[in-house]
């Protein structure tokens, strides 16, 4: 029988199959152990940590916790180790033969020291094991008085880990063997089929079940070893730190972190091809982004770096080096892209509290600011107070870089474990979850890092320096704007599917003021529109970013398209100037407007202008438009899913709902969309008759009333249409517009009279009323008085004949944004 047959029975017949099978599962060929390692480190005060105490019984907690963590991990590790070790036999047996699989020589070079390895981790997991067994056999019961506290501080394990330690000579033996161990690997993978077929598909039973299984590489199984020497030192700082110093294991600790620390200080020199392991497909370990990002871990904000690698991502705490010396990162998290689901949404509203601390944050920078600009216009040269206030304004803006993100990006894993990402802006959130989805979409396999050695390399592999400050860089941009910059958000076109959709604008400099503002959510539509100005204040602002985002019930909002544009104080200016953006399949018609003027004191938060009980010319003028966001959102909705209501704007809706609309239509345009869009429709139609009827002034103006009511004399019918429509082109233009757009929602409700029961004269009784009042005698008004009877009368035949009018101007919902120049477009 052929050599090569009688290795793989042999394989088979310890349970390491060496062909692919289907029921294999496609995991991380190793399981990330960050789950016992500390999420934060507070030893440097460079970046904005906040630092935890803890109890010395809080302590022991997070110390069992640890130590338990560890002995679960030392259990993956000896599996892979046992998986590793175990064609040994077979091969040794096939080189004696005329085909030898591998030679003797060969064999040895391969498993060189790993044995020796799987004893020493063996009898170092026998015996955390047993000592936590016996820890937790003699825990208090629920009725023991016994002291906890105690019972933790008799727990020692730090002999255990200080015999270990004494014998990374093994791990000396390996690490130096290891270059030629691979060597023989990759030659012997790409010359012989027969050992090619047992290198890419070892695998190992997790938990003892044939079930679950995990599949490796040879190559991958021999990297283990120095990703796990590089581990323990992580893990010795970690259980250092959760020891309290009158412990009695905390010297044992020191002294073995300090043999693990020397010994890897030796073996660093040598680490390069620690880092050239191939990944599927002859792919090496790249770095394709990295950049700051806000991480949080319970509760608590920490500025971190984050880079992510061709297989993984990796969090790490930026040290900034004094003078002289090179700047230091240190290894937080990392989880490997296999499998890696995200998702990301917008936070939840800030606490009272919140607003407070990063209004004072943005008060404090801008005063800041505002001295070191009038230390600039004195010309004079540094001092030491304006080092010391450009020192400080870099301190404030970290703190805000923490403290201001919004955006969260969550990351779960397939082994369980999660970690959650802030950031400030949209567009940089989409950037990374594009950049880390195109990854995980490719059939990736994760080989373990050297943590040590890939967390020392970012020093040079980053391709970010430093955290994103705008004080970093004070050399003034003539091309920067400082004052209001008005982004007007017409339409957008090219959607795949109808969706509820909403645009979102950023831009850049410094982070006095909101530098973000959205549109509400538009209606259900191929062709969504908004016609919404949005005002921004900007200072140093040179970049515009764009972004297109579909909403849809119970599921994560999706952004459709992005883009930016360079702003140039010289191109913009208080004249509208219309742009189409392309944002991939999607196009944006916007408008842009720049007014440059000195900035104010950030004020504690943009209020909202109110809408209700306001007269509809200011409403209009605060918002940029000829018909009020309140009526166009209520018409869309109401048309949207009120057409066949039998009786809209007739039954009323509740009070407490139409209340909470009110309320939200007064603060914040966006939220009283979205609670429109699950409102009753009946509140909806409420809503809209409600903002008519608190009009200070009639939609319609009184001093129209005497004239409209003497239209209603003339015999000819269209004779009167005429008048009427000619009394109506004296209106101001939001009242004439207004009118127009809700004359022309009632006709097509009308339409629907045989389903929704809602005549022109039952809308005629229901608006009537709303829309046209008579003058208030005294109020300057001298005429004649009408008595109520009249007066409802004129009010529904007013609007009844109007509604009849089957020619009826259209009414025009926003301004003309008059441009110096024809329509730009913009591909991105």
């Amino acid at each position: 029988m052929d050599v090569y047959q009688e290795a793989v029975q042999y394989l088979e017949s310890q349970h390491v199959p060496v062909e692919a099978e289907t029921d294999v599962l496609e995991e991380d060929v190793f399981q990330e152990e960050s789950c016992y390692l500390s999420p934060l480190h507070p030893e440097s005060l460079d970046l904005p940590d906040t630092p935890t105490t803890c109890s010395p019984e809080e302590m022991l907690e997070r110390r069992l916790v640890v130590l338990k963590g560890i002995l679960e991990s030392e259990e993956v590790y000896l599996r892979e180790l046992e998986a590793l070790l175990m064609p040994m036999k077979a091969l040794r047996a096939s080189a004696g033969t005329s085909q030898p699989v591998l030679s003797s020589r060969e064999v040895q070079t391969v498993f060189y020291q790993v044995p020796e390895l799987r004893d020493m981790h063996q009898s170092f997991y026998s015996g955390l094991k047993a000592r936590l067994s016996a820890r937790c056999q003699s825990e208090p019961g629920p009725g023991d008085e016994r002291d906890v506290s105690h019972s933790g501080s008799e727990l020692m394990v730090g002999d255990l880990f200080l015999k270990m330690v004494n014998q990374f000579g093994i791990y000396g033996g390996f690490i130096g063997n290891y270059e030629e161990a691979v060597e023989v690997v990759r030659k012997c993978t790409h010359s012989d089929p027969r050992f090619r077929t047992l290198a890419q598909s070892m695998m190992s039973n997790n938990n003892g079940s044939d079930k679950t299984r995990t599949k490796y590489t040879f190559e991958a199984l021999l990297y283990r070893p120095l990703d796990r020497v590089t581990k323990t030192t992580l893990v010795l700082r970690d259980v250092l730190k959760t020891t309290p110093e009158e412990h009695g294991d905390f010297t044992s600790l020191q002294e073995a972190l300090r043999l693990s620390r020397s010994f890897l200080s030796g073996v660093n020199e040598s680490s390069q091809s620690k880092r050239e392991v191939t990944l599927s497909h002859g792919m090496r370990r790249q770095l394709m982004r990295d950049g700051f990002v806000v991480d949080v871990s319970e509760g608590e904000r920490s500025l971190r770096h984050l880079f992510l690698y061709t297989d993984l991502l990796l969090c790490t705490r930026f040290k900034h080096a004094s003078r002289g010396k090179q700047d230091q990162y240190r290894f937080c998290w990392y989880l490997p892209l296999a499998g890696l689901k995200l998702r990301w949404a917008a936070d939840q509203e800030r606490s009272a509290d919140a607003h407070l601390r990063l209004h004072s944050i943005r008060t404090k920078m801008y005063l800041l600011r505002q001295q070191l600009q009038q230390h600039k216009a004195k010309g004079s040269r540094i001092t030491a107070l304006a080092a010391r206030s450009r020192k400080k304004l870099e301190q404030m803006e970290l703190m805000l870089l923490t403290h201001s993100p919004v955006y969260r990006l969550e990351l779960h894993s397939p082994s369980g474990k999660s970690h959650t990402l802030l950031l400030s802006s949209l567009y940089e959130l989409e950037e990374w979850r594009e950049a880390i989805h195109k990854l995980t979409t490719d059939n990736i396999e994760t080989v373990p890092p050297d943590l040590l050695t890939l967390t020392s390399a970012c020093v040079k592999l980053r391709m970010t320096q430093q955290p994103p400050l705008r004080s970093s860089n004070m050399a003034e941009d003539e091309e920067s704007l400082c004052g209001t910059l008005s982004v007007a958000i017409h339409s957008a076109c090219g959607l795949q599917q109808p969706a509820c959709v909403y645009v979102c604008v950023e831009v850049d400099g410094y982070d006095f003021y909101n530098k973000q503002a959205q549109t509400h959510s538009s209606v259900h539509s191929l062709n969504p529109h908004w016609d919404q100005e949005l005002a921004l204040q900007v200072d140093g602002a040179q970049e515009l970013r764009v972004l297109c985002v579909s909403q849809a019930d119970g599921q994560d909002d999706t952004v459709l398209g992005k883009a930016s544009v360079q702003l140039e104080s010289k191109t913009l200016t208080q004249r509208w100037r219309r742009q189409t953006l392309h944002l991939g399949q999607v196009e944006v018609a916007l408008s842009l407007k720049y007014c440059p003027h000195p900035l104010e004191l950030p004020s504690s938060e943009a209020q909202q202008h109110p809408v209700f009980c306001v007269p509809i010319e200011t409403v209009a003028q605060q918002e940029g438009v000829l018909v009020p966001h309140v009526v166009r959102c209520c018409v869309e909705e109401v048309e949207t899913r009120g057409m066949d209501e039998v009786g809209i704007y007739r039954v009323s809706g509740t009070t407490s709902d139409i209340s909470v609309l009110k309320t939200a239509f007064n603060s914040n345009l966006r939220e009283a969309v979205t609670r429109l869009r699950g409102a009753e429709v009946n509140a909806v139609s409420g809503v809209l008759k409600l903002f008519f009827r608190e009009l200070p002034e009639p939609l319609i103006p009184t001093e129209l009333f005497q004239s409209l009511a003497r239209t209603l004399d003339i015999q000819d019918i269209n004779t009167r249409l005429v008048s009427m429509l000619s009394l109506l082109h004296s209106c101001p233009d939001p009242n004439r517009h207004t009118f127009l757009y809700l004359l022309h929602h009632l006709q097509r409700v009308s339409e629907k009279q045989a389903v929704n029961k809602m005549s022109v004269m039952n809308l005629a009784t229901v608006f009537g009323p709303s829309l046209l009042r008579p003058p208030v005698v005294g109020l300057g008004h001298d005429g004649p008085t009408v008595d109520i009877s009249q007066e409802v009368v004129v009010q529904v035949q007013v609007l009844f004949w109007y509604l009849q009018c089957n020619n009826l101007p259209e009414a025009q919902t926003s301004l003309q944004h008059d441009t110096d120049a024809e329509d730009e477009t913009t591909h991105m």
